[in-house]
């Protein structure tokens, strides 16, 4: 844990968050300034500052991420029209926390180029 991070903090309680899923690993919050009716980040319980930071060893957390974006996607029923799975990296990529993190957002048509 960072204690400097707020991810860290959520994932450890400190800070409260609305969950959605929790397995241990990883943990899904939905964004408190949603972008799309289904907004939720779903980040590791390890400090991972961003993608850039993923090494071999974060691989199996890494593909839970995604497989957690899935399920969720699944459970909010979104899957079937479609959803964006984005992950910032850097400051002049959108990131604002320095946590490792994927954006599931869904429920509206999503339009390209982003941001």
């Amino acid at each position: 844990m960072n204690d400097d991070c707020l991810f860290c903090k959520i994932a450890a309680h400190h800070v409260p968050a609305t969950i959605v899923r929790d397995d241990g690993d990883v943990l899904a919050i939905r964004d408190i300034n949603p972008q799309a009716p289904t907004h939720i980040l779903v980040l590791p319980r390890e400090h991972v500052e961003s993608a850039a930071h993923l090494t071999a060893e974060h691989e199996r957390l890494w593909g839970r991420i995604l497989t957690v974006a899935q399920e969720i996607a699944r459970d909010e029923g979104i899957e079937a029209a479609g959803y964006r799975l984005v992950s910032n990296v850097g400051r002049a990529g959108g990131q604002t926390v320095a946590h490792l993190h994927v954006h599931l957002l869904g429920g509206r048509q999503m339009t390209w180029p982003p941001g």
